[in-house]
């Protein structure tokens, strides 16, 4: 089997194992079945790392369904299989060429070499992230909002977990809004996501340089990382820029908060709108443009081969040297004195496209579907395919059909469309000739 459709069939039968056990009646609070549709879209949701939900998940899941969920949520982020890999690696002590190239795949590492490696170092960087950050939660749960403690662990673990994987679901029907003044919750939460959402080869790289500049004094980042990282932080700036400015006076999201906490829910929100789903203010009370603001944040997305969804920010930032290079006029595009290849540049183009395009196609068939007004429809369709999980209001009003439409929109989001697209093809084709070049009249 082809390694991309290897990795669609993994996210595909765990997402159907995890509706199994969650149409359980002992994953339910009230010992009764769960809908089959509601169980499959909050499966679909957790693996998917998107947050969006049918069912409040604090209330209507017990214990061993709030207990699937995260492990669906950890199993999805850390992805399927890179996680049947290292367990191979465990296991065996050694990788087959077939799963290595799997999991090459899903971590997008460079060589086959890499894969071993950086497997058990995203295992390591993902157990001290979430633990750090379930430490700093719990302690804050119990000692200052007088969680029970037995509790206190419990959401905490559950939020790191989730934060990390940038999975947006959390226990409470109203998300983090009662910690929206809280800066010892939003914070650490903020910075799980966006640790998440740079990808395990930036992670990784850091702090491979960290000790290699120890070493000899010396440091060179690559193209990826420093792509990656300027953008990140260029669309962190922009998101909460904007957020302050557009929502500076609206009283039903940061209008009543003081000058401090108004920056504080600006950051968080334009860091959850990078595909992690947590919010601390209404979403649905935002003025129309925050919320075209949000959505174009949610489908540029994070970082590749992380937790986080979307085009990913290097395919934004390969479009706009494209672009520049074109305005100036000059024949071939690059960032930070490299020169980009050719590939590269259809391949950002292929996954911008495609994701323009199922998004589009999505909203069509959700607006003839609800009652809504055009740009909420747009946002929950959006929030969808970069598997973010911020709502409108929009996802628990859906009907049974519009809930299938927003599982598939969380499904490609996740695995991505050029991976979609290289499973679903039947055999790669080398052509040997090349036709008669000619330029049609652009623009």
């Amino acid at each position: 089997m082809h390694p991309a459709r290897a990795v669609v069939m993994a996210f595909a039968v765990t997402i159907v194992a995890g509706a199994t056990l969650l149409a359980l009646p002992v994953a339910a609070r009230d010992g009764q079945p769960t809908d089959l549709v509601q169980a499959l879209f909050t499966a679909t949701s957790a693996v998917c790392v998107t947050g969006l939900v049918v069912v409040d998940t604090g209330e209507h899941w017990s214990g061993f369904g709030q207990g699937v969920v995260l492990a669906l949520i950890q199993v999805g982020g850390f992805g399927i299989m890179a996680l049947a890999s290292l367990l191979a690696l465990l296991i065996a002590g050694k990788l087959r060429l077939r799963m290595t190239l799997s999991a090459q795949t899903e971590t997008k590492s460079q060589g086959i070499g890499d894969v071993r490696r950086l497997l058990t170092r995203v295992a390591l960087v993902t157990l001290v992230v979430e633990g750090v950050t379930a430490v700093v939660l719990t302690l804050r749960f119990f000692l200052h909002h007088g969680t029970p403690f037995p509790e206190a662990v419990w959401d905490g673990v559950f939020h790191s977990i989730s934060a990390f994987n940038n999975a947006g679901f959390s226990l409470n029907a109203d998300s983090l809004v009662r910690y929206a003044t809280d800066p010892w919750v939003t914070l650490p939460i903020a910075v799980a996501v966006i640790l998440g959402g740079l990808g395990f080869p930036v992670i990784i790289e850091l702090l491979r340089h960290r000790a290699r500049r120890r070493a000899t004094g010396r440091i060179a980042w690559s193209l990826h990382l420093k792509l990656t990282v300027a953008t990140t932080a260029l669309l962190l700036f922009l998101g909460s820029l904007l957020t302050l400015f557009l929502e500076w006076s609206n009283g039903a999201t940061l209008g009543p908060l003081h000058t401090g906490e108004k920056v504080l829910n600006a950051f968080f929100h334009s860091a959850m709108s990078r595909t992690a789903g947590f919010n601390a203010v209404d979403v649905g009370s935002m003025e129309q443009a925050t919320l075209l603001t949000t959505c174009v944040l949610m489908f540029i997305g994070g970082g590749s081969a992380g937790t986080a969804g979307g085009i990913k920010v290097t395919t934004f930032a390969v479009l706009g040297a494209a672009i520049l290079a074109e305005v100036r006029g000059e024949p071939t595009s690059g960032i930070f004195r490299r020169r980009l290849a050719p590939h590269v540049l259809r391949q950002a183009l292929t996954v911008a496209l495609l994701g323009v395009g199922l998004v589009i196609g999505a909203t069509i068939a959700l607006l003839t579907l609800v009652d809504h007004e055009f740009e909420v429809v747009l946002f929950e369709a959006v929030s969808a395919f970069g598997t973010v999980g911020l709502s409108a209001g929009l996802t628990g009003e859906l009907p049974a059909l519009g809930e299938l439409i927003v599982i598939l929109l969380m499904f490609v989001g996740r695995i991505g469309p050029i991976t979609l697209v290289s499973a679903l093809a039947l055999r790669e084709r080398s052509q040997r000739f090349q036709h008669p070049e000619e330029r049609p009249i652009i623009g």
